[in-house]
């Protein structure tokens, strides 16, 4: 019991022990704090976050670090950019009690807090009114409803904020009750956590997760091999080895993993730790991430090369989320005839 709450107080210490001073993770990082000048540290409610594991895989002395480059705020950020939104993918019109957001027939979000680990750059909700939409223990009655009335919604998702931000107490109570609904069948968790702070994945909470009769999938969400340190690997495959379905989501990002090669090291690093890769984004047009934007002629260039390099397996599924489709939308060579000219890769529409 002793060496449980020494691991559990860790992850919770170094959660919040985060670097929110774009002053102080320039000093860990021996940059010259000219690259303020480039930044943008207003404290705001989006501001600067990264916990020190995380920081500890960045590259000292290096500007165009791509674990930097996720986390550290720009002032691009503050340009407002045509096309792009503080609600790309329309959740606010799928909000449909505070907690809920139901965009697909047979699966439902719940966002059970706000709090996140590391503020991604180009995080699509970061323009997203959590205060308006944590749920409280009295909300509990009306969402369950809400799901008996969708006899369809077999899966719920856990997401945030980053789900496991919360304690194991809170996760097992939110478990304890989607268990009371004969017709849920299984519980995703979407999280950065694992990455950032691979002591979360603590004992306690594979035991939580592999003792429940719902089917159990994890998503983690790294986006360059960097991110995969002897620790995180470690981690990782703790959880696969209780038992957990493990997979990984990934944002295509310019500058940061705009490349087959990145692309292809950071699927060959996750099946090092049994976990595959699921997801493929293209970026969501959020207000303040234009500067991740990667023309789309160039991600399909990136995905084909991709698919010359990789076994079927490792390949993730590209896709991108529209506001009001029902699905996530491939981007794949289903979609589009790829023919070759003059060595270069024509695109037609199907």
């Amino acid at each position: 019991m002793i060496n449980h709450l020494a691991r559990e107080q860790n992850w919770q210490t170094q959660l919040n022990t985060a670097v929110t001073d774009p002053v102080e993770l320039l000093n860990l990082l021996k940059l010259p704090l000219s690259l303020l000048n480039s930044t943008a540290f207003d404290g705001g409610k989006f501001g600067l976050r990264v916990p020190r594991p995380f920081i500890e895989r960045m590259q000292a002395g290096n500007a165009r670090d791509p674990l930097l480059l996720q986390v550290l705020p720009l002032h691009s950020e503050q340009a407002q950019t045509v096309h792009y939104s503080v609600d790309p993918l329309g959740e606010q019109a799928a909000n449909t009690l505070p907690g809920i957001l139901h965009k697909y027939h047979s699966r439902l979000l719940l966002t059970i807090t706000g709090a996140c680990a590391v503020n991604c750059r180009y995080c699509f909700r970061r323009h997203f009114p959590y205060q308006d939409n944590i749920p409280h223990n009295d909300d509990w009655p009306r969402m369950a409803a809400y799901i008996e009335q969708h006899s369809a919604i077999n899966e719920v998702i856990l997401s945030g904020g980053d789900p496991l931000a919360v304690s194991n107490r809170r996760l097992a109570q939110w478990i304890e009750r989607l268990e009371t609904l004969p017709q849920l069948t299984t519980l995703r968790i979407h999280s950065r956590l694992p990455i950032v702070i691979p002591a979360r994945l603590d004992d306690e909470l594979l035991q939580l997760l592999t003792q429940t009769r719902l089917n159990v999938v994890l998503v983690v969400h790294a986006n360059h091999p960097q991110e995969l340190d002897a620790e995180t690997k470690r981690a990782l495959k703790h959880a696969v080895d209780a038992g957990i379905l493990v997979l990984n989501q990934t944002v295509l990002l310019a500058g940061i993993n705009d490349h087959a090669d990145t692309l292809a090291a950071l699927s060959h690093a996750l099946f090092d730790c049994r976990v595959l890769p699921y997801y493929l984004h293209v970026l969501d047009k959020v207000q303040g991430a234009a500067h991740f934007d990667i023309p789309e002629q160039r991600v399909i260039e990136l995905y084909t090369q991709l698919l010359t390099q990789l076994s079927g397996y490792l390949v993730p599924r590209l896709v991108r989320e529209i506001a009001g489709q029902p699905f996530k939308v491939p981007l794949d060579l289903g979609i589009y005839t790829a023919a070759t000219s003059d060595d270069s890769l024509q695109l037609h529409e199907a």
